[in-house]
């Protein structure tokens, strides 16, 4: 079964956004790791090296796939950030109908910038996501 690439490991979260050359979107960065802190209380740490992630949880699929992820997370992409959340459908949309300007995909909602957004919902939609997670997958 192969490896996965994305694992916490203990590169700096400061050094990674300190490499970020857009300002907006290095303060936006930064601004990020503050408020998922506050939410999750959980201590910002590297998954891989492009994912900023807050606290952890181990998985097991029914094919026989497992693997640790952050309970939360987002990636400062170039072209936006990708914020990576779990949640059911209910949930989803009712926060998204609010959050503000953003695309989102499957696992992951993209913003261009924090200005673009709700801040009271993303703080909701951290709550949630880490909620329905550990409702999923118990310790």
């Amino acid at each position: 079964m192969a490896k996965n690439k994305t694992t916490e490991n203990a590169d700096s979260v400061t050094t990674f956004l300190n490499k970020i050359t857009e300002e907006i979107k290095r303060k936006d960065s930064f601004e990020l790791v503050k408020i998922f802190e506050e939410v999750s209380a959980h201590e910002a740490k590297m998954w891989g090296t492009a994912i900023v992630g807050f606290g952890s949880y181990h998985y097991k699929y029914a094919s026989g796939h497992e693997g640790d992820a952050p309970l939360a997370g987002f990636s400062p992409r170039k072209d936006a950030f990708a914020l990576y959340f779990l949640f059911n459908n209910d949930d989803r949309e009712r926060l998204l109908e609010v959050f503000g300007k953003h695309k989102s995909g499957k696992a992951c909602v993209y913003i261009k910038k924090l200005s673009d957004i709700n801040p009271s919902i993303l703080k909701e939609m951290i709550i949630t996501s880490i909620a329905e997670i550990k409702k999923l997958y118990p310790e």
